[in-house]
């Protein structure tokens, strides 16, 4: 792609002056379309050392209110960063709708320099191009207009550059061993970089190839690439966007009306013989995937009263304090909503070694979201994709994955409301919300039914907690976090060995 690139004409030095003046104003009054139409946009940029990426972005924020936007420069990952999924300190920079985030490289620059040292292996840099490829398309599909730059000089025209920055004392500090190691392999990373923008180039989310031997013709290709690309993002703003096709293996799972509560039940001796010694096994096994670095995700949803809170306390009462968190999921926040709805669960995932408990989860979007008409139906129709994508981010980190449905049936439920209800101990679980919510039981069973079969995908699949006897739902979770701790751990020693 970058070998292929051909040169725009270069206006004369009047002519990009007066151009410059118009494309600035423009941004100046899309700021406010885009605030107005809770536009988020995502410029990012990169390009190769010394090209001016900073310079550019200095020239162009000049043009917005600083209340608007933010910029980001992502150097190399700390440790700790490198501890969570290669997308989370991404992610967790997107900006709120109706403003700007500005970044100064993105996941380019980590992907390549680790694909060119060899710390990506063949198959994982293939994974690392699906993991961008699909998370741009979801956050076009979810509103942002992201914009993506590469900054293009000649290894001639770097040189010069570096030496310049080399020579004087104030700026020597800004050429470091990459930026030298670039130029002396030019070639190879030349082929590096036009391989990544050929793989990643796409019609929601293209790339931007610009000349960046002059600063003011840079700014210019930026300012009309930008506008354009704002003035189409406004227009197609309240457009539908297509649901995919599935493309995950599915694990066949039972309709909610055929699962068997009566029978599965178990006796208070039992239930605190078996507690007792999973509980002892789970706390072993917590330390073992601590010691392992494997990160553990237990996502719950179930039906109100169905017993979710005391599950998530049998589990977590075996787990040191330190190793955990439990995450109670309510409605979003206003910056929640404001951004792209797996944001605020991107930013509570646990580093490698550690555990967080979802007290509801990402599933909101096809539950209450839907049958409240929070989202459109083209919102909630794409996110079982969009789920099942973000999930496979998780396995594919390492994480060991596992999804409660807590299953009551309607008789139970109501039984439940009415003893929270007459006692004043238990009054404030019960609220006049969820009893408008028991008139939708058979609206939100079609939900649940459709949300589980199109979501339990063999890299996480859905288990089902029978619940009508809490005790049995409780002890039966604790076996299935149990066993998946284990083979998590056998299949880590295992890979260890092949090595």
């Amino acid at each position: 792609m970058l070998r292929d690139f051909a040169m725009a004409d270069k206006p004369n030095k009047d002519e990009i002056q007066a151009e410059l003046a118009i494309e600035r104003e423009k941004l100046v009054q899309h700021q406010i379309k885009v605030k107005e139409a809770g536009l988020p946009v995502m410029v990012i940029f990169e390009g190769w050392g010394s090209s001016g990426k900073g310079s550019v972005i200095g020239r162009v924020i000049k043009n917005i209110d600083p209340r608007f936007f933010r910029v980001h420069s992502m150097a190399s990952p700390t440790p700790e960063e490198q501890r969570y999924p290669f997308l989370h300190r991404y992610l967790k920079q997107i900006p709120e709708a109706g403003k700007f985030g500005f970044f100064d490289r993105f996941w380019m620059e980590e992907t390549i320099s680790q694909h060119l040292s060899g710390s990506l292996t063949k198959s994982e840099y293939r994974r690392r191009m699906r993991s961008i490829t699909t998370t741009e398309r979801s956050l076009t599909d979810n509103g942002y207009l992201v914009m993506k730059f590469f900054l293009h000089i000649s290894r001639q025209t770097q040189r010069k550059r570096l030496d310049q920055l080399l020579a004087d004392k104030e700026s020597n500090w800004r050429v470091d061993n990459d930026d030298l190691r670039e130029n002396e392999n030019y070639h190879e990373y030349l082929d590096a970089y036009g391989r990544y923008l050929t793989n990643t180039n796409s019609p929601n989310a293209p790339w931007y190839i610009v000349d960046a031997t002059n600063r003011k013709w840079t700014e210019l290709q930026v300012l009309q690439f930008l506008n354009q690309g704002i003035e189409t993002a406004l227009a197609n703003h309240a457009l539908a966007h297509p649901i995919l096709q599935n493309i995950f293996a599915l694990k066949r799972m039972p309709r909610l009306a055929d699962i068997e509560l009566e029978g599965k039940q178990i006796e208070p001796e039992e239930y605190s013989e078996r507690l007792r010694a999973l509980h002892e096994e789970l706390g072993k096994l917590q330390f073992e995937i601590y010691r392992h670095r494997i990160p553990v995700i237990i996502a719950y949803e179930g039906w109100d009263a169905a017993g979710k809170g005391g599950n998530i306390k049998r589990i977590t009462s075996a787990l040191d304090c330190r190793g955990y968190v439990v995450h109670p999921i309510a409605s979003p926040e206003p910056h929640e909503k404001a951004r792209h709805y797996l944001w605020r669960f991107w930013t509570r995932l646990p580093k490698n070694g550690h555990a967080a408990v979802f007290d509801r989860t990402w599933y909101g979007r096809v539950l209450v979201e839907r049958l409240e008409g929070f989202c459109s139906e083209n919102d909630w129709q794409r996110a079982y994709n969009e789920i099942n994508e973000f999930e496979r981010e998780l396995h594919d980190w390492g994480a060991v994955v596992i999804k409660f449905w807590v299953q009551i049936d309607n008789q139970t439920q109501l039984q439940r409301f009415t003893d929270r209800q007459n006692n004043p101990e238990k009054q404030w679980k019960i609220t006049e919300e969820d009893w408008r919510n028991r008139e939708k039981w058979d609206a939100y069973t079609r939900a649940v039914d459709e949300m589980i079969r199109k979501t339990s995908t063999v890299h996480a699949p859905w288990h089902i907690l029978e619940s009508n006897d809490k005790r049995y739902a409780r002890i039966k979770a604790l076996q299935i976090l149990v066993d998946a701790l284990r083979e998590a751990l056998e299949n880590k020693t295992d890979s260890g060995n092949a090595k």
